[in-house]
């Protein structure tokens, strides 16, 4: 489910089964279906972590969501990224200003 990623004492896993990011992860683990809101969201927290590219931390845990994201390479202003979404709308609700073109990478 997560992993823990720092050395000092951090809450015990099970602490933290009210939070949105443990309760979205076992959703996708288990298979159920996501809501746009919650697609935007957890991409939104992916893009904006400078730790990692798929996955989002949470109190010295981290949480990965490698196997649910589909890796893009997007074109904007002349220079090429890569960044991991659910699908190219998430993608498109986290990348300010305009995308000239998305590939996805299988």
């Amino acid at each position: 489910m997560a992993y823990k990623f720092v050395t000092w004492e951090v809450p015990a896993l099970e602490e933290l089964k009210e939070s949105k990011v443990y309760q979205l992860k076992q959703k996708c683990m288990n298979g159920e279906k996501l809501s746009r809101e919650e697609k935007n969201w957890i991409s939104e927290k992916v893009f904006h972590n400078t730790f990692s590219k798929h996955s989002i931390p949470l109190q010295g845990w981290l949480f990965g969501f490698k196997d649910f994201l589909k890796r893009y390479i997007i074109n904007q202003y002349g220079s090429w990224f890569e960044y991991y979404a659910f699908d190219k709308t998430a993608l498109r609700h986290v990348v300010c200003g305009r995308i000239d073109e998305i590939i996805e990478v299988s």
